[in-house]
């Protein structure tokens, strides 16, 4: 029987990989360093590089820094019939809506789609008895600590909170996954270090639905009231009424909001034209 030292002895991939990491890196940055060392010497592919800087990145990242605003939930009023909101559930295709009291900082509870079921077989039309207990935690809270929280509870949402109670947006246990198995990216992705608002040409910009209306107005020389909303995304998103698809169009106010990147959840990216005096008078039809 062959030794372990004998010359056709092949290293395992946790070998080889052990062997590079044995010098201990010092802090983050050197742990880093050396993962990327043992990609370059093909110890580890791309895929499982990215999900390992994936975990690294969640243990410091807080749920403020990926949660979706206030403005871009999709929320339910336990106040209207079964019969307006249930075309919303099947269009939004969300698993889960908060519920609210009329006010979106009164969340009274979670209801699960498949739930709504029983409206039917049961004949039920008080919704308030399927509600599930809603989960509040504040903006500051780590990400690994949340994803923790979500897998011991078996809750796949929580609603996130500020500093003065208010509701500040909700975060899933998908949002928090993509940090580190990441999503699908596609031609009209920002760089994160690339600014909030980028000239394409003349009077076409490319914006983050993030973007804060102060600072879109400063740039682009409009005068949206940031009393409602805070980002523009919260701002389209409501003279949409409802949460657009790419390509969905909306004009007002002297712009046309063209929809870049959206999911199913919120909108990430909009182009943005300036539009002359003789185009802003024409009515744009939503595509």
């Amino acid at each position: 029987m062959e030794s372990d030292s004998s010359p056709s002895h092949r290293p395992s991939l946790l070998e080889r990989l052990s062997h590079w990491l044995m010098r201990e890196p010092e802090d983050r940055e050197q742990l880093i360093e050396l993962l990327h060392g043992a990609y370059e010497n093909n110890l580890m592919d791309a895929d499982a590089l990215a999900m390992i800087e994936g975990v690294l990145q969640v243990s410091e990242m807080r749920v403020g820094e990926i949660m979706i605003p206030r403005a871009q939930m999709d929320v339910i009023d336990i106040n209207d019939p079964p019969t307006q909101f249930i075309p919303f559930v099947v269009e939004t295709a969300h698993s889960r809506f908060p519920v609210i009291d009329k006010d979106r900082d009164d969340v009274i509870g979670i209801l699960l789609a498949k739930d709504l079921l029983r409206h039917y077989a049961e004949s039920d039309d008080d919704i308030r008895g399927m509600l599930r207990p809603a989960v509040f935690i504040p903006e500051s809270k780590r990400l690994n600590v949340l994803l923790k929280e979500f897998r011991s509870n078996r809750n796949h949402i929580a609603i996130v909170v500020n500093e003065y109670g208010g509701v500040a947006g909700l975060v899933t246990i998908e949002d928090v996954l993509e940090q580190i198995v990441g999503d699908i990216e596609d031609e009209y992705d920002f760089d994160e270090t690339e600014d909030n608002i980028i000239r394409e040409k003349d009077h076409v910009f490319r914006v983050k639905a993030g973007t804060e209306i102060a600072d879109f107005n400063q740039i682009m020389g409009a005068q949206f009231s940031d009393e409602e909303f805070d980002t523009v995304g919260g701002l389209v998103v409501s003279r949409f009424g409802h949460l657009p698809k790419r390509g969905e169009a909306v004009q007002f106010d002297g712009f046309q909001f063209t929809v870049l990147r959206a999911d199913s959840r919120r909108l990430h990216a909009v182009r943005v034209v300036r539009l002359q005096p003789e185009e802003a008078d024409a009515q744009l039809p939503l595509v």
